[in-house]
């Protein structure tokens, strides 16, 4: 696999040597949301107002020789966190940056936290979104994601396998973090000492997906760290998923189930409270009954699994309607969470209003 990612930099950075580019196109696009978000149970209760929006820059071209070349840059509200000025809050960062270069052999990138192909949630049908990722209470353990990295990927033409299979892979050369402005001009590497605090030293993660018959879809994942020169340890982390959707008429299902183990230190199986490993189910529908109007219900699961072979179960679930007129779209969402963070008995409700315009 290492030597496929090194061949594939090195073709991408000779197509850069021998071919110019003609001027671009730039275009900007993003939203802009208001939420009202209600929380009542045992912990944690409260309402909340709140304010986001994401622009996102894009910039595309074509070369003398017909390749194409696409740029992405998007500009974020800076994350809450403890300690956080609200002058820090007020701000926005530039994240999820990616260059792609289109040949007839398939397309060649560079992902700066970006290009994530985990396909754990690809088998929503949700109105809004999951329930587990609109400000919930949950703490689920989502799968590893390449998008967590700065990474290079290689993706198959459209058209060259059967039934519109698609095969993506990308590699990390470096997990570690990187120090502020590390991914910026002729960004300098990163010395990486390996120790039993981290969970390798590169990582690599793939995706495939199918459509082979009308309405169906299919697809899967998967993502491992390598830990090589790393102290011995008793579990490597590494996860994978795959999802079925299926819509006819105006009715859509969707299924997916997700894997999870997470590194574990030489010597991690003796304490009780380790993980070791989470296993996620997720399903949904939604019915569209109108073109502005769709109604859904998903549920998901998420077992933690330890190494005294207990378990706890998380779960929520939620009901959503969204209405939409032209660039503006109104949605409704209520749901229960259970056994949050993976606690018996910590349980919640939602309620979540939002209004969001696209431009």
């Amino acid at each position: 696999m290492k030597n496929i990612i090194k061949s594939l930099i090195v073709m991408l950075s000779s197509v850069s040597l021998f071919a110019s580019a003609n001027a671009g196109e730039l275009s900007v696009s993003g939203t802009a949301k208001a939420t009202y978000n209600i929380l009542s149970g045992k912990t944690n209760v409260g309402k909340g107002l709140g304010v986001t929006n994401e622009l996102n820059f894009t910039a595309s071209g074509e070369l003398d020789n017909g390749y194409t070349w696409s740029y992405s840059m998007e500009l974020d509200p800076n994350g809450v966190s403890a300690g956080t000025t609200a002058a820090a809050q007020s701000g926005a960062e530039n994240d999820d940056t990616k260059l792609t270069l289109g040949t007839p052999y398939g397309t060649f990138g560079v992902f700066i936290s970006e290009g994530g192909l985990d396909v754990e949630d690809a088998a929503s049908q949700s109105a809004y979104a999951r329930p587990t990722d609109m400000g919930d209470p949950s703490s689920t353990s989502d799968n590893f994601t390449i998008d967590s990295y700065n990474n290079v990927q290689y993706h198959t033409p459209a058209d060259l396998l059967p039934f519109g299979t698609t095969f993506k892979v990308a590699y990390a050369p470096n997990i570690a973090d990187v120090a502020a402005g590390a991914s910026g001009n002729n960004a300098g590497a990163v010395n990486t000492i390996a120790t039993t605090n981290t969970t390798g030293n590169n990582a690599t993660e793939m995706q495939v997906k199918t459509a082979p018959i009308d309405g169906l879809a299919l697809g899967a994942s998967y993502f491992e760290f390598d830990g090589s020169g790393l102290a011995k340890s008793d579990q490597e982390g590494e996860s994978g998923a795959y999802y079925a959707t299926y819509a006819t008429g105006p009715v859509s299902i969707g299924y997916s189930k997700a894997y999870k183990a997470p590194f574990i230190v030489n010597g991690g199986y003796a304490t009780t409270t380790n993980v070791d490993y989470y296993d996620q189910t997720n399903y949904s529908i939604a019915f569209v009954a109108s073109d502005d109007l769709t109604v859904s219900y998903e549920r998901e699961t998420s077992e933690a699994n330890y190494v005294n072979d207990s378990s706890v179960e998380q779960e929520s679930s939620a009901v959503q309607v969204a209405y939409t007129m032209g660039g503006m779209t109104v949605a409704l969402s209520h749901g229960s969470h259970d056994n949050n963070n993976y606690t018996d008995g910590a349980n919640q409700d939602q309620t979540l209003f939002a209004v969001t315009m696209a431009f």
